[in-house]
Parts: structure tokens; C-alpha cells; sequence
């Protein structure tokens, strides 16, 4: 034999088949021709969105006559950070941007929209200095220490 002895082929390597054409039908059928076991499982809930089943509540659940909804903020309070805003002679954005939050987060407190959160209603009371939360809403917010 030569060193140039073109009738043989050598194969150096050979990819696997990937698992998606493994997964096809024309293979599964190939397979089952072949005589090769092949083994089928039924995922549940597969190519649902479904994260949650249905508990046993739902009966209770359609009874439930109160229309639920999240707590908004008080009109009161939504007036007062309004008027301390104007007081200080700041714009929705100029308020927003002194608390580190969006506009229009400022704009749904005082249209009585926002979902009271005590660290947005802190940071507004240290800007605007009137207390918005606990019993003596209103007041002029004390700095710490000046009791």
C-alpha cells in the first residue's frame, strides 16, 4: 500500500444527533420500525401557562360579594402633598427627583391614586416637612432630636 491510497475514506469524527431531531416524529417512527424501545411520557401541564391550579376556595371565592381592591391614599393626605409641595415652590419632577422617584408616582399621590408605601410617604415628609402618616397628619414635621 501507498501513502497515497485514495479508496479509503477515514472518518475522523461523527457528530451525535442532536435531541431535537431525536425528537420528531419521522425519528420516533423510524425507531419504532427498527425495533428500538422507545419511551413516551405525558408531561402535566405541559405547554400550559398555568402556574397555579384551581384551589378548593373557588366556590368561596364566587360568593365573596366585596369588590376587592388595593388601599389608595387618603384624599386628605393627597391634598396636603399637594399644598406642602406648593408651599415649598417645587414642580411634581422637582418632588420626584428630591425622593428619587418617577414623576409620575408623585402625580398619583396626589391625584389620590398611589398605594400608600411608608418609604415613598417618608421621603416626602422629610421634603416637604409635614407629617403625612400616624395620628398627627398635617403638623409640621419635627426634625429628629429637636423634641
Amino acid at each position: 500500500m501507498s501513502e497515497s491510497d485514495w479508496d479509503t475514506v477515514t472518518i475522523l469524527r461523527k457528530k451525535a444527533p442532536k435531541a431535537a431531531t431525536l425528537k420528531t416524529e419521522s425519528a420516533i417512527n423510524k425507531a419504532l420500525r427498527q425495533g428500538i424501545p422507545v419511551e413516551t411520557t405525558q408531561k402535566f401541564n405541559a405547554g400550559t401557562n398555568k402556574q397555579h391550579v384551581a384551589t378548593k376556595n373557588t366556590a368561596k371565592l364566587d360568593r365573596e360579594t366585596d369588590e376587592l381592591r388595593h388601599k389608595t391614599v387618603a384624599p386628605s393626605v393627597a391634598k396636603l402633598i399637594m399644598q406642602g409641595r406648593q408651599a415649598k415652590g417645587l414642580s411634581q419632577k422637582d418632588l420626584a427627583t428630591q425622593i428619587c422617584e418617577k414623576p409620575q408616582i408623585v402625580n398619583d399621590y396626589e391625584a389620590g391614586r398611589g398605594i400608600p408605601n411608608n418609604v415613598i410617604l417618608g421621603k416626602i415628609e422629610r421634603v416637604i416637612g409635614m407629617k403625612l402618616r400616624g395620628k398627627d397628619i398635617g403638623t409640621p414635621l419635627v426634625p429628629p432630636g429637636k423634641k
